[in-house]
């Protein structure tokens, strides 16, 4: 008989290591070492062996059965002193018996709505199960065996017990996928609704339709990346269950299903929903991606109209400075020549009290075009000047 627990070690390898340093110190041997990742000792009348995996850690223990085709309750390590180390995810208890009629009557006390059974190793054993648990919470498996080898009763012990541990794997993913679905069925409305509001340029507000189609961005990556690896774990643990079963090369028994057909029907709709909710959440990245750059083409686009409007306004405001700037030029050559032209008139009046004969009305006429022009070319001097500094 074989039993096997399977826990998640959510905990990490410490928990594992004090479930198995107290199982050492119960049976007075030395606790494996904290890198080690498989172990095997002594229990009762059989062997418990145990091994750490990626996410989960397997305790199987392997003992002879009774006359009475059971076993003592104390046999086994897992009893209620017993410390688990992590959630329980799988428990298999697995009977290797001669196949006789006797032995052969036992595949009715299985639940026969879901019954599997079949010819495994070209008719030398048949394996029988129901997929249901027990009272102790184990999935029963029965094993007729009609002269197997010792080495095949291991690899077939090892394959059953593969199938049924990856097989809960498997559907962990299951869940995950169905609380998604949900979410993701609201992006996708949302995203509908979003992107026939991008439609209407009169109502259209590009700011707050970028800031949700961000937000559903961001909420749907944030959903992906916690499943990314529960959906890549769980197709893994699926093709482990395939392999196995095509190893085992059933031949179905009349009247029966085999274990592949079984979990085809019960595992493959599961794997289906994972996968489809993978594909929901690439398709609707990709939807949001392609709306959220449309949406950033009409921002830039507005923003370069807004961009070409400020600069015709700027364009318009330099002309009008320029008038401007020649208006305030003009009169401040008029202002400038009028003062010289005034200090002009005094210096000729000034000079005909001296003696000399000289008219001053007719020295500051002559004077007023000498000026202006001198005072223009000044000016115009100074803002070439000022100009090629700029240009510098």
């Amino acid at each position: 008989m074989l039993v096997q627990l399977s826990f998640m070690t959510e905990g990490g390898s410490a928990v594992d290591q004090a479930a198995l340093a107290d199982l050492s110190r119960r049976q007075g041997v030395a606790a494996p070492d904290r890198s080690a990742r498989h172990h095997m000792m002594k229990w009762g009348k059989g062997t418990l062996r145990w091994e750490r995996h990626n996410e989960f850690s397997t305790y199987l223990w392997e003992g002879p059965l009774d006359r009475a085709g059971s076993r003592a309750a104390d046999e086994t390590p897992f009893g209620a002193s017993f410390s688990a180390p992590g959630t329980v995810i799988s428990g298999v208890r697995m009977e290797f018996r001669d196949w006789t009629a006797e032995s052969e009557r036992l595949i009715a006390r299985f639940d026969v709505d879901s019954l599997c059974y079949s010819m495994v190793e070209n008719g030398a054993a048949a394996i029988v199960t129901d997929f249901r648990q027990d009272g102790d919470g184990l999935t029963r498996v029965l094993v007729l065996d009609r002269g197997l080898s010792a080495s095949r009763r291991g690899a077939l012990a090892q394959r059953l017990l593969e199938i049924e541990t990856y097989r809960t794997l498997a559907m962990l993913g299951l869940p995950l996928a169905q609380s998604l679905s949900p979410r993701l069925r609201r992006i996708e409305d949302r995203l509908a609704q979003l992107t026939s509001e991008m439609r209407n340029e009169e109502s259209r507000n590009s700011q707050k339709l970028l800031d949700e189609l961000t937000g559903l961005a961001a909420e749907l990556e944030a959903d992906a990346a916690a499943s990314l690896y529960r959906f890549g774990a769980s197709r893994a643990y699926d093709d482990i269950v395939e392999e196995r079963l095509a190893v085992l090369a059933e031949e179905a028994v009349p009247g029966y299903d085999t274990w592949a057909a079984f979990l085809q029907r019960r595992v493959a709709p599961a794997m289906r929903t994972c996968r489809s909710v993978e594909e929901r959440q690439a398709n609707l990245s990709r939807k949001l991606t392609r709306a959220t750059q449309l949406l950033r083409t009409w921002i830039d686009v507005e923003v370069e109209k807004q961009n070409r409007d400020l600069l015709a306004s700027m364009n318009n405001r330099a002309r009008l400075q320029l008038r401007l700037q020649q208006t305030v030029e003009g009169l401040s050559v008029a202002a400038v020549s009028y003062y010289v032209v005034g200090l002009v008139g005094y210096l000729a009046k000034g000079v005909t009290i001296a003696g000399l004969t000289v008219k001053p009305e007719l020295v500051t006429a002559i004077s007023v075009p000498v000026v202006v022009l001198a005072i223009w070319l000044f000016v115009r001097r100074i803002r070439r000047a000022h100009s090629d500094d700029a240009r510098h």
